[in-house]
Order: C-alpha cells, then structure tokens, then sequence
C-alpha cells in the first residue's frame, strides 16, 4: 500500500535546501567545487582532538560516557565563558549559556520558543539558508532587511522594526553566510542602542568571528553590550566550534536572557535530552589544553591566501563582469554579475554553464528571504587549494 498519511501544515512553508540539491550535480569527475560551506577537513587539529578524547577516557570516563544535563556539560559551559572572556566579554557566567548541538539546534531552539505562525522576524538580505528555512518552519513571515559591504543598514532597519515589530532581528555581523560582510563598530553600536530604543530583541549568530585575516574584527554585539545599558536584556548570541575546530563534534552555545535560556533547555529536552557528552567532555578538555590559539593562527593564514588567491583570480579572469567585497575573513567570497559585455548576468544560469564546465558554486536567489537578487552567487574558498581555485576561476570565466 503507498504511503498516504497527511504531514503537518508547516512542511508547506519550507523547500529542500537548494545547496542540498546542487550536491547531487557534484559526481561530475574532476569538478572544482566552490560550493561548500564547510571548513577544510585538512585543517582540523586531529592530534589536539586525539589528545583530548584520551583525556577525557582517562579522567573521566563515566562522565563522558554517560547521559548528561540539557543545559550541558559544566566544564565546557566553563571553558566556554572563559574563551568568550577571551574576546572580550565581560561578565559571563556558566549559567549564562547553555550547550546546544550546534549553532544550528540554537535557531531552532529560537524558532520553538519564540515563533508563533505569523510572527515577523526580520533578518538579512542575503542571509543564511538554513535560518529561512528553519524560521519558515515555524510560520514566521520574513522581512528583509539591506545589506551592503558593512553589513545591515541600521537605517533601513531601524525602519523596518518601526513599521513591523518584529519578533526578533536575526543577524550575522561577522563574516556573515553568504555576504562575507563585517558589521562596523560604529553600526554595532547602533544596532544595541535601537534594540534598546524599540524594546527588540536581537539574535547575533558568531560561526565565523574567529576566521579572520588580519586585523581583528570589532567585539561581537555581546562583548559591546556591556557599553550601551538594557542591550543585554535583549540579546542573544549563538556561537559554534564547527567553523574552527570540527563540524562533526555538533558543539556549539547559545547566550541568552535566563529565562529565553529555561524555555530553550526545556524545547532541547524534547528534541535530544543534551548535546553528546562525549563531544562535549572532548571540547572541553580541548580548551583547556590552550592548543585553540594555534590553530586559530594556522587556519586563518592558510583562509586568507586562498581569499586572496581567488579576489586575484576573480579580477583577472572575470574582470568586468563581476564585483565583490574583498573578503576580511570567513568562508567566502559573495559577489554579483554585472552583465558587462553581454555576459551572463544570472547567478542560476551561470551555475549550470559552470557545472557543465566543471565547477560549481551556489547561485545567490535562495540566500534572500524576499525579492532576491538573481545576479548574485556564493563561492568558497575554504576547501580549495591555491593552484585549483586559479583554475576553478578559470573555468568559470569560460562557462560566462
């Protein structure tokens, strides 16, 4: 008998990643893949993380192995603060965070607490994928907030919660997916004080603020809160190690209002009762061993020649045809066809000329909540070695 059960109503808010989707043209031999949003697998600190499984067996093992407390395990919530500390904010206890399975569990755990069908939530144009798909879930209508080299446009925000009090605003300041852009610290402050101003609440999600080539970025939202009184009533801030140590340890955190935090841990209880002990004793002990600053140090040289590599690739092979921000850190380089010279000038159709060619990349409409920018698309750096992202770009300048 075929299946005939009806599914819940929300399913018909969200569609399959389209990212999920390209994967599938990727079995193509020899293709160079700039589609990716994950970090390179060559860069993980295996011996580090070796060392701190054994520690863990070692002094620990019932611990480790064992079921856990939903909030998480407490030496990790310690390390954690501490490495928050390290960046600069002040005042954070244990407590203050709970342990989720990665950032991505953290959205979620927002969306379950905080979203009721036609809620509003306002976030970035573009934005992260997943977060429109996760919200969606949930029924919330998505307004769009501008977005340009700086990040969000407090102006045009501002606005936008004046006219539809928002839920919340979701934000990706540093090093945002897709846009790579770096909020001002000039803008930061702005944004805490309109949060104030309008009593709104703000989800700053940090994957990527440690992946940065040079200069330090300014203090993430949580850090400056601490200079603009009643901002930190209203914020949350989602952090993860996936970007800079493992994906596959699933560990990331969420900072937040106590009581946002009880509501959270309850939702959690039902999904997974915690975070894997093991993943989270093996984190722990990582921290502490202090081997983060080096490997920090090791993957954003190695990040930053390969942004570099392609910025120089993009501007030689492609010329006109293409504009972008230079990327400050992060994963990738967003940019936009301009059409000069007749070229193509839609990121979909040029994703499939360049898979035909042998490349691929991830074209920009899907990272916009409303009214996207099909001229817009996505390329990776992280995973792509100097010599293939040359010829890569290459191959991309043949599929315009």
């Amino acid at each position: 008998m075929p299946f005939t059960t009806t599914f819940a109503d929300r399913l018909n808010n969200v569609e399959t990643s389209a990212i999920r989707e390209l994967f599938k043209l990727l079995g193509k031999p020899g293709i160079i893949s700039f589609a990716g949003g994950f970090p390179d697998s060559a860069m993980f600190d295996v011996e580090g993380i070796r060392e701190a499984v054994n520690t863990a067996l070692t002094e620990e093992p019932g611990a480790a192995l064992q079921y856990g407390a939903t909030e998480g395990y407490q030496p990790l919530r310690e390390q954690i603060a501490s490495f928050m500390k390290g960046k600069g904010t002040q005042a954070l206890a244990p407590e203050d965070l709970i342990v989720t399975t990665g950032s991505q569990q953290a959205l979620d755990l927002l969306g379950k607490t905080l979203i009721s069908p036609g809620d509003k939530v306002i976030v970035e144009g573009p934005t992260f994928l997943a977060t429109i798909q996760c919200f969606r879930l949930y029924g919330a209508e998505l307004i769009t907030a501008p977005v340009d080299g700086e990040g969000v446009q407090p102006d045009a925000l501002e606005k936008l919660i004046d006219q539809h009090k928002p839920k919340f605003v979701y934000l990706i300041p540093t090093f945002g997916n897709p846009s790579g852009a770096m909020l001002s610290q000039t803008r930061r402050q702005q944004v805490l004080e309109m949060a104030v101003r309008h009593n709104t609440l703000i989800v700053e999600d940090d994957p990527y603020g440690d992946l940065y080539f040079g200069e330090a970025p300014p203090p993430s939202l949580l850090a400056l809160s601490a200079s603009v009184p009643g901002s930190r009533e209203l914020l949350v801030h989602c952090g993860s190690l996936s970007k800079v140590l493992s994906p596959g340890l699933r560990v990331g955190w969420m900072v937040g209002p106590a009581e946002l935090l009880a509501k959270a841990t309850m939702c959690k209880q039902f999904s997974d009762a915690h975070t894997s002990t093991f993943a989270q004793a093996t984190a722990a002990h990582y921290l502490k061993a202090g081997r983060m600053p080096a490997t920090l140090a090791k993957v954003r040289a190695v990040y930053a020649e390969r942004a570099t590599a392609m910025s120089v690739a993009l501007r030689r092979e492609l010329g006109d045809a293409i504009s972008f921000v230079q990327p400050q850190g992060g994963l990738f380089v967003w940019a936009r066809l301009t059409g000069a010279d007749g070229k193509v000038a839609d990121g979909g159709e040029l994703a499939k000329r360049a898979i035909e060619k042998g490349v691929a990349f991830v074209p920009g409409a899907p990272f916009y909540a409303s009214q996207p920018d099909r001229a817009t698309l996505r390329l990776s750096f992280a995973t792509v070695g100097v010599d293939k992202i040359e010829e890569g770009v290459g191959r991309l300048a043949q599929a315009l």
